[in-house]
């Protein structure tokens, strides 16, 4: 099977690309948007609006719009990504806004767990609009650690945390004297197993710290100079939970307590990183497996 050639656009469900002729001028706003599309790589279209299907030679301005759009929040991160953002930019004003909207709606209120992906994508396109906004990157990261702290997506806690780690460092390159990223970033790299790198990012940051969270990272801090520390990197533990949680759903239940039984043996990590849900699903697994006193214990620490 070919590879496909490094300049192809990026397959995505719902999407065909068509590629103009060479004089296509993208207009609309009564006049106000001209944008000559040569150079330019292939235009995303719904495929209910693709011209072939249309009996259309070219998109109009509202199909190009449309396309563009759904094509970033499908993935952000497919190829040609900054040029559809700078032409939404440019020439799509009211879909900015909406943009913003969709973003404000999400922090109004609690997000379920399929949201935090849309919410992440909404957030990669604003990155693209404004790649120089530390605050959109934090914003980002802050998603992303959310997704990786949650039990129902923990199954992507590797990429969760390896994503936060990347946009928190992206918005500490652009705003390096904020304090707040830094001690996220801090901890990021804590449930990576980034030990020292996590230690030396605090010591830089406690004197700006609130009096909870400065608690919180002069005791990271001694725990790591003195080795006290989970006898594997957070992150595995994470890992580790979200297979007891496939084991629990898929009828496994004595697999899944025995695997939760094993993360929470170890002090360090129960200590630092308390999740009461673990508690309560390894209480509804003593119950399925008949241990009713085991079961209203951990129900107790839920």
């Amino acid at each position: 099977m070919n590879a496909p050639s490094p300049n192809a656009p990026t397959v995505l469900d719902g999407i065909r690309y068509f590629t103009p002729p060479p004089d296509f001028l993208l207009t609309g706003r009564d006049g106000m948007v001209n944008i000559p599309w040569d150079g330019r790589p292939p235009i995303p279209l719904l495929a209910d609006d693709f011209p072939a299907s249309a009996g259309q030679v070219t998109p109009d301005y509202d199909m190009v719009g449309r396309g563009i759009y759904q094509a970033l929040r499908l993935n952000p991160d497919c190829a040609y990504a900054e040029e559809y953002a700078a032409i939404l930019k440019e020439a799509y004003p009211h879909i900015i806004s909406e943009l913003g909207g969709q973003i404000i709606m999400l922090d109004a209120k609690e997000v379920d767990t399929p949201y935090l992906d849309r919410k992440i994508n909404f957030l990669k396109i604003m990155a693209l609009l404004d790649p120089l906004n530390a605050g959109v990157h934090l914003e980002i990261a802050r998603t992303f650690s959310e997704k990786g702290s949650r039990l129902g997506t923990l199954h992507q806690a590797v990429d969760s945390w390896y994503g936060a780690e990347k946009f928190l460092k992206r918005s500490l390159a652009l705003d390096p004297a904020n304090q707040h990223a830094a001690y996220e970033y801090g901890e990021a790299l804590y449930v990576l197993g980034r030990y020292e790198q996590a230690a030396e990012t605090w010591h830089q940051v406690l004197g700006g710290l609130g009096f909870s969270d400065q608690k919180k990272v002069e005791s990271r801090i001694a725990s790591i100079q003195t080795g006290k520390l989970p006898l594997v990197p957070p992150l595995d533990y994470l890992s580790a939970i979200a297979v007891a949680v496939e084991s629990r759903h898929t009828g496994r239940t004595d697999e899944a307590a025995a695997i939760i039984e094993d993360v929470l043996a170890d002090p360090v990590f129960a200590e630092q990183f308390p999740m009461s849900e673990i508690y309560y699903l390894l209480g509804t697994c003593y119950q399925e497996m008949g241990m009713a006193h085991e079961a209203a214990e951990a129900f107790k620490r839920s």
